[in-house]
């Protein structure tokens, strides 16, 4: 019989290994495919553990208590979400004893009284690279410590979940959470409220003092008219969701009491940011956070969090994997307040806008009706936006377009020629014979020509500072399409003659509105479906942009309004279509134009820094995905030239005639000559 249970034994044991041995080598190929990280069969320092990661429950503390047992612990990497953890230690002999000692070891997770069985193999070096930090989403701020201990006591203790029959119906219709309005009752059942039917009594006295406060500390700018006060009991959570535009006005405050919480922000094209809200902490959404970004709060009784102050740390938890831990959740209490809308809402996001379904996008700024409004729209629409954007758009212009080429190659050795809008400068080196001076409105791109040894300096092209009749030719690419009258690019074309001695000449490109022409798309339309993997359009209306030189940007959402033309070229299959209001709409990417005035969105990369500013980054473990945060997003006014309608503003000036009229790729190209 003592033979008998020994062999049991012997065999149970085998049967114990070679289940070890298999999970490792799940583990081994799990480790594979996230990471891309080989598992090796002699022993290093580093181990890499399965069922020991942050994504099944295993927090920092109590992995670096369990493997602290057995040397000293050089690095311990936890990734976010995974159910694996690498530890280095301070030499292989440490590593081995700890692979000895915990590979097959049954565990339990903290206090859940969960048991996990931890899987060891050894790794080699794992790898760190640089990555871009992920930054709050735009129009959102997190401020510590608004209430004191004694003034969330309070607030927390004047809301009667017991005693009141409307909490208890409210609690009916949301079973996940306790919930109570004030002010207005928010009606979930169509994402609302009945402005017509306002609560009795108003806000607690209590938070109205709490709003004063806010308002006189300047961290809200409107005081809110409508609280929902919500509880949470650890593992609920909020489904993602946008505060219905029609309901509510653009700050919308929530105040976190009882614990702390992780919120989690997801924007149109994908990227998410995670924020972690500290007890006593106000969070206020306005703009693009309040209207474009979803928002919600993940069904979990445990959050990840910053392991250098937990419960502390305001702002996003970034991707570092050194510093990762679990923060179990607790009941937590959330004041949120919202002002409620009395027209309807008019944001730039229609897409997401419900005052704005199945309606004309309606966004500022108006189409100009006289000269001040014409350079206050220039000043803000194209400006201020090339100062914002130089270095990125510097980055997308840099190959020459041919026909330009051509010309300035073609001029005679030592002539003089102005560059009248010469952006980045990527025309005033092409020939070397040529004497080229380049003039740019923005003080960025003319800096960006400087580091490339270019003449140039700042200047308006309706008064570019140099002697009428210096210079042998003239080129303007790309910049008279960004004037907003046509008096305006009547002028700007007027001061390029003024520039050129008689028989000089001027090449000037402006957009185009028939991106079809003869029967022959665009490269800008033809792009569209040819580098489908390299963009994407937004759901929100919104594109990145290719760096593509052939025409002139990426572009959102379709609308109509046309300016009064010059002659009657809007009638001869222009294709342009008034509108009574006449705001400008922003265009749709990759589309045929359907308005001559619009508004072309720049969408700037992730990573890309202004000029002047510093990137800072942060660490990331060999094979993982590099967190990159959603591009801010500039619009930059334009008007779209119909066939004939520049080479009609060209012929319609005194002392000069037109040399040639062509179309080249998706622009209008006109050499004028001075007589």
């Amino acid at each position: 019989m003592e033979v008998d249970r020994t062999g049991e034994n012997h065999l149970k044991v085998r049967k114990m290994k070679k289940k070890i041995m298999r999970k490792q080598v799940r583990a081994q190929h799990t480790l594979m495919r996230h990471e891309g990280i080989e598992c090796v069969s002699h022993a290093t320092q580093s181990l890499v553990i399965a069922n020991a990661g942050l994504g099944n429950g295993m927090s920092r503390q109590q992995l670096l208590k369990t493997v602290e047992e057995y040397g000293l612990v050089e690095a311990l990497l936890m990734p976010p979400n995974k159910p694996y953890s690498f530890v280095k230690y301070g030499s292989t002999e440490e590593a081995k004893k700890a692979f000895d000692a915990l590979n097959g070891k049954e565990l339990m997770l903290g206090d859940s009284g969960q048991n996990v069985v931890l899987y060891c193999n050894f790794v080699e070096k794992v790898f760190w690279k640089n990555a871009v930090p992920t930054n709050l989403p735009p129009g959102l701020t997190v401020i510590e410590k608004v209430v004191s201990p004694e003034e969330e006591r309070r607030m927390l203790e004047s809301i009667d979940w017991i005693g009141d029959e409307d909490a208890q119906n409210a609690q009916k219709t949301l079973k996940h959470r306790k919930v109570k309005h004030f002010g207005y009752e928010f009606r979930y059942d169509n994402n609302n409220v009945d402005k017509d039917k306002p609560l009795p009594g108003g806000l607690p006295e209590i938070c109205s003092l709490f709003l004063e406060k806010c308002l006189k500390q300047g961290y809200i700018k409107h005081k809110p008219d409508q609280l929902t006060v919500n509880q949470y009991e650890p593992g609920q959570g909020i489904p993602p969701h946008i505060d219905t535009h029609s309901a509510f006005e653009d700050e919308i405050i929530s105040l976190s009491l009882g614990a702390e919480i992780v919120m989690d922000f997801k924007h149109p094209d994908g990227h998410t940011v995670a924020v972690l809200l500290p007890r006593c902490s106000l969070l206020v959404m306005s703009g693009e956070s309040r209207y474009l970004w979803t928002h919600g709060i993940t069904p979990r009784k445990y959050d990840i969090i910053q392991a250098s102050e937990p419960g502390q740390k305001v702002g996003t938890i970034t991707a570092d994997v050194g510093d990762l831990t679990l923060n179990q959740r607790k009941t937590r209490t959330s004041f949120t307040f919202r002002k409620v809308r009395r027209s309807p809402c008019n944001c730039i996001y229609p897409s997401v806008c419900d005052s704005q379904k199945g309606q004309q996008r309606q966004v500022q700024p108006s189409f100009p009706h006289n000269e001040m409004e014409a350079s206050e729209l220039e000043q803000e629409y194209v400006h201020k936006v090339y100062e914002e954007i130089a270095t990125h758009f510097s980055s997308t212009r840099h190959s020459p377009w041919p026909r330009i080429v051509e010309f300035l190659r073609s001029l005679p050795e030592g002539s003089i020629v102005a560059d009248v809008g010469c952006g980045n400068g990527k025309y005033l080196g092409i020939n070397k014979d040529l004497y080229m001076i380049g003039c740019d409105r923005s003080k960025n791109l003319v800096d960006i020509c400087g580091e490339k040894n270019f003449q140039a300096f700042v200047g308006d092209a309706l008064s570019v500072p140099m002697r009428s009749g210096s210079c042998d030719a003239c080129i303007s690419i790309a910049v008279i399409h960004h004037f907003s009258t046509a008096e305006r690019r009547l002028a700007a074309l007027r001061e390029l003659a003024r520039l050129l001695r008689p028989g000089g000449t001027a090449l000037i490109y402006v957009w185009a509105m028939e991106q079809e022409y003869k029967n022959q798309k665009s490269k800008y339309l033809k792009e569209k479906h040819s580098n489908k993997n390299k963009e994407e359009e937004i759901s929100s209306g919104m594109a990145q942009r290719l760096p593509g030189d052939q025409m002139p940007e990426s572009s959102s959402q379709d609308s109509a309004c046309t300016d009064q033309l010059l002659d009657n070229s809007k009638d001869k299959g222009c294709g342009a279509k008034p509108v009574a209001d006449c705001r400008l709409p922003v265009h749709t990417n990759r589309t045929s134009f359907h308005s001559q005035d619009l508004l072309v969105p720049w969408h700037l990369k992730g990573g890309t820094k202004k000029r002047g500013e510093s990137v800072e980054t942060v660490l990331f473990p060999a094979g993982s995905k590099e967190s990159q945060g959603p591009s801010p997003v500039f619009h930059r006014y334009y008007h779209v030239f119909c066939e004939g309608e520049l080479e009609a503003a060209c012929r319609s000036l005194d002392g000069v005639r037109v040399q040639k009229s062509y179309y080249d790729q998706g622009n209008w190209c006109v050499v004028l000559e001075k007589l």
